[in-house]
């Protein structure tokens, strides 16, 4: 009797003590107040709660205590990392992809993964600014740098970004042409991917994670469509680990090269990075937070580029072994690959051209919201535009799809002209890196905006010799 009494007292301090920690979680601000004059990447109710109940204690400042590991909180940080990774996977890199297979065959292999490294650690320092800092990149460039030079990057950012949705929506649209067998021409894909914006705004307004899980559907798709092919196609094992092991480069692949690196390494992808780990809500001025979230955010975004990488060198292998020394090699592109395809390999029962159909427009899609979704915070960012979500990926969204229209008109009756142009906007990439990765790097390393999360000299340096070793060799 007396147990049990004892037993419900405790019970009940408990859950006195349950729903006073509850009460403090909602009261207590876990960011930093907002100035509702400045645009930010997330309101307060959009974020998704992450932080233990012990987050609710005040902090040692000068300890950083991170919490066990924790699969749960894993799950919770996985995201981001994710929506990131279809810049890794867009129509430029597929276009990149097999144009390197077909002229260069396994040889290029190396640099698709350096690159994939080197985008992997450029992504890890714009999360580190996003988590750290509680703004994402181009709000802090907006601040940090004079007006001259926050429009020149800002204008740089945006030509980047118009580059790679060209390719993104001219990509969607040759899927949409080659699902469609043909029925609708070029310029009604680019019409059909356009209002994809409305698709996004839809899928936002159900939270970020419903808006996750959508994506992770994407990748797991274009990762069981060209799984597919590869399997099909079965590629030398020998001449791709040669490949990837043995690094090679010729005069007659410089393009190729120079491709391959523009097109994994997106300048835009930065900004969005920075942004999107905002989705969680971490407060800077915890540092425990702040480095637990950077431990997860590290974990998953590595996982999500590994998979992307297995992706891209999917479709390289598979052009290298179908196409590498052929007469066809130098005419293949995104326009005429599934043909290519379906001639070389066969139907089957599931014709290759529609696997590849369905791998091309699963890039397309995912990679065009993604970049209404960079848009949004690098021109609300920079500008430090406060509009309604709808306005603001109108907007955003017709700075690309108005040229890119333009180019589906000129480019829709010549398939070599639209390759070429495909080719020279990966081109375009590698040329607008150094726009995005300078801020980055000169923020990252900036006391006054890291605090002790700041990297320091010796790293810089690395970081910067080790890119510039991979860009120029």
């Amino acid at each position: 009797m007396s147990t049990a009494h004892t037993t419900r007292e405790e019970d009940e301090s408990n859950s006195k003590d349950d729903e006073e920690a509850s009460r403090l979680l909602q009261s207590k601000p876990l960011s930093p107040p907002e100035d509702e004059d400045d645009e930010v990447a997330y309101e307060a109710r959009e974020k998704i709660l992450v932080v233990d109940l012990d987050g609710i204690e005040v902090e040692d400042p000068s300890t950083i205590r991170v919490p066990p590991f924790s699969w749960k909180k894993l799950w919770l940080f996985t995201g981001p990392g994710f929506l990131m990774s279809i810049a890794f996977l867009d129509p430029g890199n597929l276009e990149g992809d097999l144009q390197a297979g077909a002229i260069a065959g396994y040889s290029l292999l190396w640099l698709l993964m350096w690159a994939t490294g080197m985008g992997l650690l450029i992504q890890l320092l714009s999360a580190r600014v996003g988590v750290a800092t509680g703004r994402h990149l181009a709000e802090l460039c907006r601040d940090e740098y004079p007006d001259w030079a926050r429009l020149v990057l800002w204008l740089m950012a945006e030509l980047a970004l118009i580059g790679a949705d060209i390719q993104e929506v001219i990509g969607s649209a040759i899927a949409i042409q080659i699902l469609s067998n043909g029925v609708l021409p070029l310029w009604a894909g680019v019409i059909i991917t356009a209002s994809d914006c409305f698709i996004f705004l839809f899928l936002e307004n159900y939270g970020v994670r419903k808006l996750e899980a959508v994506f992770a559907v994407l990748i797991a798709t274009m990762a069981l469509s060209f799984a597919w092919m590869f399997g099909d196609t079965k590629p030398s094992g020998k001449q791709l680990l040669i490949g990837i092991l043995i690094p090679r480069l010729s005069s007659k692949t410089i393009r190729q090269a120079v491709g391959v690196v523009g097109c994994v390494i997106m300048p835009h992808n930065v900004f969005l990075h920075s942004a999107l780990v905002q989705s969680r809500n971490i407060d800077p001025n915890k540092k425990g937070q702040v480095q637990e979230a950077l431990n997860y955010y590290s974990i998953e975004s590595s996982v999500a580029l590994s998979i992307s990488f297995m992706i891209n060198l999917f479709v390289t292998t598979i052009f290298a072994k179908g196409f590498y020394g052929t007469k066809q090699a130098n005419s293949i592109g995104l326009v005429n690959a599934g043909q290519y395809l379906q001639d070389k390999y066969g139907g089957g029962h599931f014709p290759i051209l529609y696997i590849w159909g369905i791998g091309l427009l699963a890039a397309g899609q995912s990679s065009t919201i993604t970049g209404t979704y960079a848009g949004q915070f690098i021109m609300g960012g920079f500008l430090n535009l406060r509009l309604k979500k709808w306005l603001r990926a109108l907007i955003t969204r017709s700075f690309a799809i108005v040229p890119t229209i333009v180019v589906a008109l000129i480019f829709n009756t010549s398939e070599s002209s639209l390759d070429i142009l495909n080719e020279w906007l990966n081109v375009l990439q590698s040329v607008q890196i150094p726009f995005a990765l300078i801020p980055l790097l000169t923020l990252v390393a900036k006391e006054q905006v890291m605090g002790v999360f700041k990297i320091g000299p010796v790293l810089e340096v690395s970081f910067e010799l080790h890119y510039s070793v991979l860009l120029f060799s």
